[in-house]
């Protein structure tokens, strides 16, 4: 059974569900420390050309809480949703996904305020996981493990075995992190996946990489997200 672990993030970009899609099953690593600056609340669109950060407020965050205790702030989120849906509608108007995207987006944000961030990033990767059809189980690790006196390499290896998985993928800037023999005497295969170049039709102008899956999304149906999600290699 092949198994990955990821923090949750705010629509992600593409290489997080090439990730999702290789694998069995899917842990959300919910319940460690929050990551300032990273991705769990935020990520990339398009606007005139250019990537633009997109950042969902959140209340008092801090590397001593965890993501499923770091929450929405009520207070700024309603002016932020309708900012944020707004500027999706006016950025992406001729793209030939608008539609299906936007409704997707209103849902994750239709409960989120004063919700915990790891409800509302989870719920970002569910929906696009629905939408694409794509077969892997995601799990939460907060519905229990019970190792969180663990942490790192030797959690991961906890989990693993708790899963009965034999096929550990990690993204590839996670390789130095792990020690390939440690795993292979449990009996389990590491790898690394590493996302390829995979430009697509935008409106206009010179392809941006390194966007949401919201942008690919924009641009591309279902079937042709899918080939995208092929475009990796496992070192």
């Amino acid at each position: 059974m092949r198994l990955a672990i990821m923090q949750p993030y705010l629509f992600p970009y593409l290489g997080y569900y090439q990730l999702l899609a290789a694998v069995d099953r899917f842990v959300i690593y919910d319940d460690v420390q929050f990551m300032l600056q990273g991705w769990i609340n935020r990520n990339y669109i398009l606007v005139n050309g250019k990537p633009l950060l997109f950042t969902l407020p959140l209340e008092a965050t801090s590397a001593n809480k965890s993501i499923r205790d770091t929450t929405v702030n009520p207070k700024l989120f309603p002016t932020w949703a309708t900012k944020f849906t707004r500027t999706l509608q006016q950025n992406y108007s001729k793209a030939p996904y608008l539609a299906p995207v936007l409704e997707m987006v209103d849902t994750v944000l239709a409960s989120a305020s004063g919700q915990s961030i790891a409800d509302v990033s989870t719920e970002s990767i569910r929906q696009v996981h629905r939408y694409l059809g794509l077969q892997s189980q995601i799990v939460p690790t907060s519905t229990g493990y019970q190792n969180t006196h663990l942490s790192g390499p030797t959690r991961v290896l906890d989990i693993c075995r708790q899963e009965g998985a034999d096929h550990y993928i990690n993204p590839i800037n996670g390789r130095s992190l792990y020690d390939e023999a440690a795993f292979a005497q449990e009996g389990i295969k590491l790898n690394f996946l590493q996302m390829e170049p995979v430009p697509y039709k935008q409106l206009k102008g010179e392809f941006v990489p390194s966007l949401s899956i919201l942008d690919v999304l924009m641009f591309n149906a279902p079937a042709a997200v899918h080939e995208l999600l092929q475009a990796y290699t496992l070192a």
